[in-house]
């Protein structure tokens, strides 16, 4: 290796103003994939927020444009549009240097969510275009900026006005930048709901102008934090009315609204300033803290919790509870961890809530003695539910287990020869027939199979207790490791990847729902780390001669009609019903080996929304499932397709299939199956709820799948 020894002051170099930020985007947004791409909008959105939180306009509109540009316009004060003291309009100044703007003085707002003072200049200097038009003093300004924030011009006067005082800003993301520019509505959405939740009386509204019609909804809330509650808990069965606690001290108000349901995971969502802090931070500790301790000195001063007892754990009393807490912490007290703002780290915050929580909930508890009882017997059951889900991990790793796990998995798991975990890769496999070409097919080094049997559990509607009963779950959580449920632990998982491979036809969609929703209910952080992944074989093969090499794979129908309309001569069309009709080299090359093969990552995007999915459609009530899916789904007779099938045009049109058909004719029987087909291009293509993200993670695992 040549050192370049030369290290003196020509070395060091000064980033100018946002170049920095266009050099390393990541510091500032997280990400340039599609999570640092909606980041943009929040930003923005946020500097709106910050407005009317001071009490300046109740209403704040975002558009997606048709070539993913995007709008957001607030009625509030309109940025000041006077010299700066630097000698340039105070706009230019706010919208290109970075840590500009009004949230460092005590003038300008008493509490912000804005990203640390920066989010506008940055949105611009990661945009190839902005332009901002300011309504204010009876007057229109308006300036605009490309290339990552260069001015055109200057701020330009366009006169006088009658329209509201305000901000309009207008910017399309740089594609140079990000690895996707196209926005989803329902990430857009969900912020944009948030917010209003947060703020009674603000009304936000959500335009797309890429469909057709074009798509507008509004959202406004009267009862804040009352009514989100309430939105989380909507399809699910409720224990009690919804519970609301606020305080304030030291000029940190807290706003608290929770209620119990009949279900075994927790919701907990947090705000600062408006914010989601994703990660948590010191609020949430102070809040999960104090939940803790008022229901265990209520337990005991009831004496359903003997002096013997232990106590019981934070798990155990936040079972099915839906929570939210909203802060509002000024400005020389924010503090968050890292530029996104994904979690507080202000320290004075975790004493506060804590003490204001615990003081109420006390209360509460004492005044709602019924109910109160109730649900300490709810938390007690709990805690035998959860421990008994922690003996089984115990289980999976003392001798004594080992004529158990041995007796499950003989028979069923071909295991991986290396013991390395993070290269190591487990298929889930529909059946024994497809099971047995993967075990010949597959990597003996590093890859596992693991054939499904029998039936896989709904585990949103099962118990944890009766979950570990269930053979193929057991089976499962066996083979995989690291335990279940709150004590799984993703670290002792004995594999990187874990990979489900179904067939492409409404069964195999539902041996992967129900799949999925295991791995979201009782291993999530398998999905967090991005490790589950589905396998995506191939619909169709073409083939156009003897020779292998001349075989070409159509994943789509689209792919399909794309192949066959390009050639005039003989070709043989082979449709592969399921994975079974697939010998095992075939397998390996289109669907194992990490050469050729493309995987789909599941994620999530949005907690709330994958939490509202999962319970509408896996959970025990008919009537909202039968409501999702008259609003989502029309039903047509045709063949299964595949997930990566869109909905645009013909794309999945009886048109194709008859093409197909006819090109088919004698070569290979037909099957027709039911197929669900939404309805909109932003909902997903099987009645399993995916959507689609065109991602990139590398070469061959190219696709993300947003879970729900």
């Amino acid at each position: 290796m040549v050192k370049n020894n030369e290290y003196n002051s020509d070395s060091i170099k000064i980033l100018e103003g946002l170049e920095a930020v266009r050099k390393r985007p990541g510091m500032y947004i997280g990400s340039t994939d599609g999570r640092g791409l909606h980041h943009l909008v929040y930003e923005i959105v946020d500097n709106a927020v910050d407005e009317a939180l001071g009490g300046f306009g109740d209403e704040i509109n975002v558009t997606i444009h048709e070539n993913n540009a995007i709008t957001v316009q607030d009625f509030g004060r309109g940025m000041p549009v006077g010299m700066h003291e630097s000698g340039k309009p105070t706009p230019e100044v706010i919208l290109t240097v970075l840590h500009a703007g009004g949230k460092f003085g005590q003038g300008g707002y008493a509490t912000s969510g804005g990203l640390h003072g920066v989010g506008s200049s940055v949105v611009n200097a990661l945009s190839e275009s902005l332009q901002v038009t300011i309504v204010r003093e009876g007057h229109k300004w308006e300036e605009d900026f490309v290339d990552g924030g260069k001015p055109v011009g200057t701020l330009r006067d366009l006169g006088k006005t009658k329209e509201h005082t305000g901000t309009i800003l207008t910017f399309k993301p740089d594609a140079n930048i990000f690895s996707t520019t196209v926005y989803k509505y329902e990430t857009l959405a969900e912020r944009l709901r948030e917010s209003a939740f947060l703020m009674s009386g603000v009304k936000f509204t959500l335009t797309d102008e890429r469909v057709d019609p074009i798509r507008h909804e509004a959202y406004h809330y009267d009862k804040g934090l009352e009514a989100f509650v309430g939105f989380l808990n909507e399809d699910k069965g409720t224990i009690g009315s919804i519970m609301t606690f606020e305080g304030q001290q030291e000029g940190i108000i807290v706003d608290v609204a929770a209620q119990y349901n009949d279900g075994y995971s927790e919701t907990l969502l947090s705000f600062v300033n408006n914010v989601r802090t994703q990660d948590g931070g010191t609020h949430e500790a102070g809040f999960r803290s104090a939940w803790t301790k008022a229901f265990n000195e209520y337990a005991r001063r009831t004496n359903l919790l003997k002096d013997k007892d232990k106590n019981l754990e934070g798990s155990d009393v936040r079972e099915g509870l839906s929570a939210v807490i909203s802060l509002r912490v000024p400005e020389q007290y924010l503090q968050f961890e890292g530029q996104t703002k994904d979690k507080l780290g202000t320290p004075e915050a975790r004493g506060i809530v804590d003490a204001i929580v615990n003081e109420t909930l006390s209360r509460f508890l004492m005044e709602n003695g019924d109910f109160g009882q109730n649900l300490i017997r709810k938390a007690l059951r709990a805690r035998e539910a959860r421990e008994a889900a922690r003996k089984a991990r115990d289980e999976s790793r003392t001798g004594r287990s080992k004529n158990a796990k041995e007796r499950l998995l003989s028979g069923k798991l071909s295991p991986a020869q290396s013991k390395n975990a993070a290269k190591n890769e487990l298929f889930l496999v529909e059946g024994d027939s497809a099971g047995g070409s993967a075990k010949q097919g597959r990597d003996r080094k590093f890859q596992a199979i693991l054939p499904l049997r029998g039936k896989v559990l709904n585990t949103e509607k099962a118990k944890l207790a009766d979950i570990l009963k269930n053979e193929e779950i057991s089976t499962l959580i066996y083979a995989i490791g690291g335990g279940v449920g709150a004590d799984f632990k993703v670290a002792d998982a004995a594999f990187d990847k874990i990979i489900i491979m179904t067939d492409a036809d409404d069964d195999g969609a539902h041996i992967q729902t129900l799949l999925l929703t295991f791995f979201y209910k009782y291993m999530r952080p398998l999905i967090e780390e991005g490790k589950i992944y589905i396998a995506l074989p191939p619909l169709y093969r073409v083939k156009f001669g003897s020779k292998k090499h001349d075989d070409q794979f159509a994943w789509t129908n689209d792919e399909l009609e794309t192949i066959t309309s390009q050639t005039t001569g003989r070709y043989e069309l082979t449709r592969f019903k399921g994975l079974g009709e697939m010998n095992a080299s075939l397998l390996w090359e289109t669907t194992m080996d990490p050469e050729s093969r493309t995987l789909i990552r599941v994620k999530i995007d949005d907690g709330v929304l994958a939490e509202k999915r999962v319970t509408t459609l896996m959970g025990d009530k008919v009537e909202p499932r039968r409501n999702w899916i008259e609003a989502n789904v029309s039903f047509t007779l045709d063949e299964a397709g595949s997930i990566l099938d869109t909905v645009d045009g013909d794309s999945n049109s009886s048109a194709v299939f008859e093409k197909t058909r006819q090109k088919q004719k004698n070569m290979q029987s037909k099957t027709t199956a039911t197929k669900a087909i939404p309805k909109q291009s932003d909902t997903q293509p099987k009645i399993t709820t995916w959507q689609n993200d065109a991602t990139s993670s590398d070469t061959n695992e190219s696709t993300n799948l947003n879970l729900f």
